[in-house]
């Protein structure tokens, strides 16, 4: 019961730790065992594994000890330990407190002995388990201080994202504003523009020929459409109005340039003419184009690009204003050089040439001189040479010149044979061939054409009519005329005879009158209108046979009948 009792109080003076690490250990056992059952035939290994080392033999030094200590017991003399055992016997036997007291000494004397190495095991674990426990605390401290850094990591990066979105705001922003910027920068070139146009075109040193001057110029035309079509911005008006002071500055210095290198080109021109020792018809026939077309084509070269940068702008006022004057200011310089020489041609042919042959050389020589002056102005105009306008200024007087004079011939003309070949050249030679064959460069002379061969029918138109009356209505018949026994019997012995024509052979047989009014009227033919030609044949029909009726019985009208008939079968023949 003592013995009981000291185990109990040893007991609970030295009670196990309590350690989390074991309780853990236990936890993941249990938790191991339950989660990994083993089967029967597993167990029943272990069971047979563990009879098999439950009497393991002793390791060789435990032997060697064992025997060195049982020979000594064996060499002890057999009544010392009787005597000591005896002794402690007696001393017990003292009294009963005494055996107690030795029974406990005893007893703890070999419980220290037996449970000492039990007891430095169970503190060489203790001692693992405080190791292990502040282990664990240092890394549940370090698991605190991982989760708070960890949050504070969230933090970081979340502020982190709101300033990274902060700055993608405030560059979005900055790029909006400085989007807004240039777009108000380019906006406001223009405007700024002004001070830079005003300087440049005001620098002594600035004139058309310059390479700056088309750039500026360009510009210039961008701020005025620019500000035109923005209204609404601020003092647009008055940029407005300064801008185009600007460019009527210089649309002025370009018309200035292009007078001076046109006046420089025909007065070097007339320099060579008047330096010669040729006549005008000489340098008209024969230097004409070395000197009045190869040296002015010349200065084309040096006002091409002004001028094709005019043309290229012709869909604004202003520079429609200024091509149409350049224009006119080309076409008064040729007219100056070559008015006198085509004057003077065309007169010597109306001197020198009847009227037909004066006719077919003046309009050819015209023609000639249209197809010259429209590839030239060409090398200067490109795009405005398309336009029959352009070089009305210039073709125009010369045509009228060829007009006034063939005009007075034509109106004094009284030859109806003349009058056809008249209506023939210009009918079917010029307006028919050269204008069909060289249509765009002659277009400006078409009219001019036109309105001479209108003079030509009127006068051919007057001209049968008073043939038609005097020579076919007041036509007074000889006997020889009436003498038709003779003309045909006349008629019967040519037609024998080869070498007189057969047509010859007939007309002698008609009467004059109706001679006359058949080959009028067949010269007449595709040469008028055909309104026109319709109501002469009906007056001339009408006229012959009034001239018959009143010369001739009933039988000859019947004649007369019967070869009109046959004339007006035979007139695509005739």
């Amino acid at each position: 019961m003592a013995a009981a009792t000291s185990r109990q109080g040893t007991a609970a003076a030295q009670p196990l730790p309590k350690s989390g690490a074991v309780s853990r250990g236990y936890n993941f056992a249990s938790t191991w065992e339950q989660n990994a059952p083993l089967t029967e035939q597993q167990q029943a290994a272990i069971m047979s594994l563990s009879h098999a080392v439950a009497e393991r033999p002793f390791p060789p030094k435990l032997l060697q000890e064992q025997a060195t200590k049982d020979i000594n017991n064996f060499s002890r003399p057999p009544g010392s330990g009787i005597s000591e055992d005896s002794g402690a016997i007696d001393a017990v036997l003292v009294s009963t407190h005494e055996f107690y007291k030795w029974f406990t000494d005893l007893e703890s004397t070999m419980k220290s002995e037996t449970e000492e190495k039990y007891r430095h095991y169970v503190k060489t674990l203790t001692e693992r388990v405080e190791i292990c426990d502040g282990i664990l605390h240092q890394v549940d401290h370090t698991l605190n201080l991982f989760d708070e850094l960890q949050l504070q990591h969230q933090a970081v990066a979340t502020k982190t994202k709101a300033l990274h979105d902060a700055c993608d705001r405030l560059l979005i922003e900055k790029q909006r504003l400085v989007e807004f910027a240039e777009a108000l920068r380019s906006k406001l070139n223009y405007f700024d523009e002004l001070e830079n146009v005003a300087k440049n075109f005001h620098s002594s040193s600035m004139n058309v020929g310059s390479a700056n001057f088309l750039p500026l110029l360009k510009r210039l035309d961008e701020c005025i459409s620019y500000v035109e079509n923005n209204p609404q911005y601020a003092e647009s008006g008055v940029y407005l109005v300064k801008f185009r002071q600007h460019q009527s500055r210089a649309l002025g210095m370009i018309r200035t340039h292009v007078l001076s290198v046109l006046k420089s080109a025909s007065f070097q021109v007339q320099s060579v003419i008047h330096g010669s020792s040729l006549n005008a018809t000489t340098v008209s026939e024969g230097m004409e184009a070395s000197v009045i077309y190869v040296r002015f084509k010349a200065a084309a070269g040096e006002l091409k690009p002004v001028l094709e940068e005019i043309e290229g702008r012709s869909s604004r006022k202003e520079y429609r204003e200024i091509l149409a004057d350049c224009n006119r200011l080309y076409c008064e310089q040729r007219l100056s050089l070559i008015k006198a020489i085509v004057q003077q041609r065309i007169s010597e042919f109306a001197k020198k040439e009847a009227l037909p042959s004066s006719t077919r050389s003046g309009c050819t020589y015209l023609m000639q001189v249209c197809q010259l002056e429209h590839q030239l102005f060409y090398h200067f105009f490109p795009s405005s040479s398309k336009e029959v306008s352009s070089l009305a200024a210039l073709i125009d007087p010369l045509c009228t010149h060829l007009y006034d004079t063939l005009r007075p011939k034509i109106v004094h003309e009284a030859n109806l044979d003349s009058l056809c070949e008249l209506v023939d050249i210009l009918k079917v030679e010029m307006l028919g061939e050269q204008l069909s064959r060289r249509s765009e460069s002659l277009v400006g002379l078409r009219p001019i054409l036109l309105r001479i061969l209108g003079d030509i029918h009127e006068r051919l138109t007057f001209r049968a009519r008073t043939y038609i009356q005097d020579e076919i209505g007041k036509y007074i018949p000889v006997d020889e005329d009436l003498d038709y026994p003779a003309k045909l019997e006349m008629s019967v012995g040519s037609a024998s005879d080869n070498a007189v024509d057969e047509n010859s052979s007939h007309f002698k047989t008609w009467y004059p009158s109706l001679e006359k009014t058949l080959s009028l009227l067949s010269k007449l033919y595709q040469r008028l209108e055909p309104t026109v030609f319709t109501g002469l044949a009906q007056t001339a029909v009408e006229v012959c046979s009034r001239s018959i009726q009143v010369c001739v019985d009933l039988q000859y009208l019947v004649f007369f009948i019967f070869y009109v008939l046959f004339f007006f079968g035979n007139m695509p023949m005739l």
